[in-house]
């Protein structure tokens, strides 16, 4: 609003859109890679639920209510193998810790929406915040502060953390690469970033 009335910095997350102060507002780069080679990598539904700490009832069922589906591949028919980028094991990581601690489903799709809307350099900065009801996205230590000490904050998730530990844990399982179907034992999608950034430097 610009007159300081709103509890300000936080963003809450309602429909699908985030409230964001203009002062708050952090433009996504265009160019922002949306999958560091993870649109040729996917990871089958065991791999995704032993990274993302999930059994494969709730995998398999928030991707038929459209709750989290793979992005890499989808599931056509029987026989035919889901894959999952590495953006989308995070967000499978970060759905179980909302529901854990009693986010309603509605507010999770949300959350969820956002999250897909960010680039893939944003999410490991980005804390989301949550008093039960409402959740918040948070870009700095101060704005984690202010919804604290408002009173509306009471467990957060430090997307960074939770996509450190897919990566631990990815790093040790295998991936598939889409267009040979070859497998890729321990491949770390965060490596080839930094490859591809050493590169390009």
């Amino acid at each position: 609003m610009g007159d300081g009335t709103a509890v300000g910095s936080p963003f809450p997350l309602y429909g699908g859109a985030v409230e964001q102060p203009s002062r708050h507002v952090i433009p996504a780069a265009a160019d922002a890679p949306q999958g560091p080679e993870t649109d040729k990598i996917g990871y089958r539904g065991p791999t995704a639920c032993a990274a993302a700490g999930i059994t494969y009832r709730q995998l398999d069922y928030w991707a038929r209510t459209g709750l989290v589906e793979p992005s890499v591949r989808p599931a056509y028919g029987s026989g035919s193998q889901r894959l999952y980028s590495f953006r989308d094991v995070v967000v499978l990581k970060i759905v179980k810790r909302l529901l854990d601690t009693g986010v309603s489903l509605q507010n999770i799709r949300t959350a969820v929406q956002h999250l897909r809307s960010r680039g893939m350099e944003d999410l490991p900065q980005m804390t989301l915040m949550s008093d039960g009801a409402t959740v918040y996205e948070c870009t700095s230590p101060d704005e984690v502060v202010d919804l604290l000490q408002g009173g509306q904050g009471v467990f957060g998730i430090a997307v960074g953390v939770v996509w450190r530990d897919v990566e631990a844990v990815l790093s040790q399982l295998h991936g598939e690469r889409v267009d040979t179907g070859e497998t890729l034992v321990g491949h770390n999608p965060a490596d080839e970033l930094a490859r591809r950034r050493n590169r390009a430097g």
